[in-house]
């Protein structure tokens, strides 16, 4: 069965979606079949796999509510090993609409139960906060996979993520684990960056990736194009990163198997 991995920041812009989006393309260009939910109403994980904003009918919102539905709502992307559940303009009403829903944190968790089996990894790519959707994101994961800017108030956030973890822990999923924590947009040329790096690494050791994403144009471009960055220009900075980080993240699962 295949482990599901929550991807989520509360604070937005720290390249949760681009992780989301070019992790699991690595790992599909590897021969890893890779499910990725996108959990977020703002469906840039949908668009950044070929789906524009308005061509996709069904999605995650679908099969939240019915949840026989889910695997009507699981679409193809470019890469033959990478399937998708978009999210559609539907989504942003969900969390309101679950208030009242029994279980209502385990609906995710219900649903992905159906096809989790049929993938070798299945990541979630959750919203900028710490809602209903997340929550359930949260439930449903074995794992978190925090994506980290090296700036002033990383962590700070990282404070508060992880006392939500804590509690989700504690009510929803005790097997909810830290995957890792990844530096984005990383610039190694200012202190901030380096101050940011040393402390959080210092913090929490070998949660951190070794691997660190930089700024990257390709990496900012290739959403546009509906590509994942090595579908787009597989030479850049991004790619070779993102390919990298599917490495670290595969020698990590497999010295855990091991244990």
């Amino acid at each position: 069965m295949g482990r599901i991995i929550a991807i989520a920041n509360q604070k937005g812009g720290v390249g949760k979606t681009t992780t989301a989006v070019n992790l699991s393309a690595s790992l599909a260009a590897a021969e890893r079949s890779v499910l990725l939910v996108d959990m977020d109403p703002q469906a840039n994980a949908t668009s950044g796999l070929g789906y524009p904003r308005g061509t996709v009918e069904h999605g995650i919102y679908d099969a939240l509510a019915d949840p026989d539905s889910i695997t009507d709502v699981i679409v193809d992307t470019e890469l033959p090993m990478l399937k998708l559940i978009p999210s559609t303009e539907d989504l942003a009403g969900a969390e309101v609409e679950l208030v009242d829903t029994e279980s209502r944190e385990y609906r995710l968790k219900s649903t992905l139960e159906q096809v989790s089996n049929q993938f070798q990894h299945v990541f979630i790519d959750c919203p900028p906060s710490l809602g209903l959707l997340t929550i359930n994101a949260l439930t449903a994961a074995d794992a978190i996979l925090v994506p980290l800017q090296s700036e002033y108030y990383a962590m700070e956030g990282l404070g508060r993520l992880l006392t939500t973890l804590d509690k989700v822990r504690a009510a929803f999923n005790p097997r909810l684990s830290v995957e890792g924590i990844l530096f984005c947009m990383y610039d190694g040329r200012t202190n901030l960056t380096k101050q940011v790096e040393e402390e959080v690494r210092s913090h929490f050791d070998r949660l951190v990736f070794h691997t660190v994403i930089p700024r990257n144009v390709r990496l900012g471009e290739s959403p546009s194009f509906g590509k994942p960055v090595l579908l787009y220009d597989i030479q850049s900075t991004g790619a070779q990163q993102y390919l990298a980080l599917a490495k670290e993240y595969l020698s990590r699962e497999q010295m855990t198997a091991g244990h």
